[in-house]
């Protein structure tokens, strides 16, 4: 959740969409994503919206929020009006969600089945640092719906999380995910690599401590250092090394090779699952062009075409919820072009690959092809092979030259 928001149309006070929004949206995924933006300690290296006050004022403490975020989920409710459906995926990100206790969650999730609805089997996760769950706080989640946990593990060396700013000890990892796995969750963690100071080994330690503890999915990102952050900062004085294109390239072969010998399968370019049902399917919506919700101050929405995009600071979140209006700070309606970029940006990240029919893109296709970035996939689709995973970037530009 980026802390800088975009330019662009205002949006009617009470929330409403064009209708043109609305129609189809039966045939349409949906999911809703709750932003949590507490954290108990901001990292160096973080550019998403949050805060570390537990007090804010004008109704954005902490202790406050479940209850101003489930006025947002009645909101949606109210503008989706016939097109509201069942939620298929459920999301709570951050921040740190479990900074909150598991009844504010519960009863968040629980604003979400009763105005919205939430499908049989929906797939329910929460983000969490490992310092930030107790056995009793996760069995309380499970009970109340929960399905998923993604633990923010990043790195199992202390150096490396040192340069990250991570405050929580790599040894409580395992704990965390045991004690998931008791509440009956499945699990995924996420790593980062790149880090300045990280060696090969010593990614290749933080992988091996994090197969150790057999989740269910892997993410692995690589650090990406944002404007305005403290990491950039410390770059630009000459304090810190900065990442180097060539060892990130390195390091996803590392984690891919290793990822992919203890029997998982890549099925985004950082995301990597045990079974192909342990995908996430929150974010393969996203990445498939499905509608979702956003609540939390922030957060980014997306239905039938339509974007928006809520204020960023929780008091003035609270605000608007407090005086009965929208949250949203700014929308954008996407046009044909808008779309089809979008789609080539997202789905060519997948590993089920794209029909070059869809975008009328076959001469591309079949230069990417004979360069080896793109290969066959079943039913007709062509994907990406490791070499155009590690330049993506450069095969969505030539796909929409």
């Amino acid at each position: 959740m980026p802390s800088t928001l975009p330019d662009g149309e205002p949006v009617p006070l009470d929330g409403s969409l064009p209708p043109t929004a609305l129609a189809g949206a039966a045939q349409r995924s949906f999911g809703v994503y709750l932003h949590v933006p507490f954290c108990a300690v901001r990292c160096g290296y973080c550019d998403f919206n949050t805060y570390t006050a537990t007090e804010l004022g004008g109704g954005g403490s902490q202790a406050a929020y479940a209850q101003t975020a489930a006025r947002e989920v009645t909101l949606a409710a109210e503008v989706l009006g016939d097109a509201a459906r069942p939620a298929q995926t459920v999301f709570f990100g951050g921040g740190t969600p479990t900074l909150l206790p598991a009844a504010d969650l519960a009863s968040m999730l629980r604003a979400v089945r009763e105005d919205l609805g939430i499908a049989p089997g929906a797939e329910v996760t929460t983000e969490a640092n490992p310092d930030s769950v107790t056995p009793e706080g996760l069995a309380q989640l499970a009970e109340a719906g929960f399905t998923r946990v993604s633990f923010g593990m990043q790195s199992a060396v202390p150096h490396v999380l040192a340069v990250l700013e991570r405050t929580h000890d790599p040894a409580r990892v395992p704990s965390a995910v045991r004690w998931a796995r008791e509440a009956g969750l499945e699990v995924s963690l996420d790593l980062i690599y790149g880090t300045p100071g990280e060696s090969h080994d010593d990614l290749r330690a933080s992988l091996d401590a994090a197969l150790a503890c057999e989740p269910d999915h892997v993410s692995a990102y690589a650090l990406i250092v944002e404007q305005g952050t403290k990491l950039a900062g410390q770059m630009r004085r000459g304090e810190v090394p900065e990442p180097s294109d060539d060892d990130e390239a390195d390091k996803y072969e590392i984690v891919d090779d290793t990822l992919t010998a203890a029997g998982f399968s890549w099925y985004e370019v950082s995301n990597w699952a045990r079974e192909p049902g342990n995908a996430c399917e929150h974010n393969l919506a996203y990445w498939r062009g499905g509608d979702w919700w956003g609540i939390g101050p922030g957060a980014h929405s997306h239905v039938g075409g339509v974007r928006w995009w809520n204020v960023k600071h929780p008091t003035a979140y609270a605000g608007r919820l407090g005086r009965g209006e929208s949250p949203a700070h700014a929308r954008e309606v996407l046009g044909a072009d808008d779309r089809r970029v979008e789609d080539v940006l997202l789905r060519s990240r997948l590993a089920e690959g794209f029909d070059p029919a869809w975008w009328g893109v076959r001469p591309q296709t079949a230069q990417l092809l004979l360069d080896g970035l793109l290969e066959p996939a079943p039913q007709g689709r062509v994907a990406l092979t490791r070499r155009g995973r590690l330049l993506a970037d450069a095969v969505v530009r030539r796909l929409l030259d």
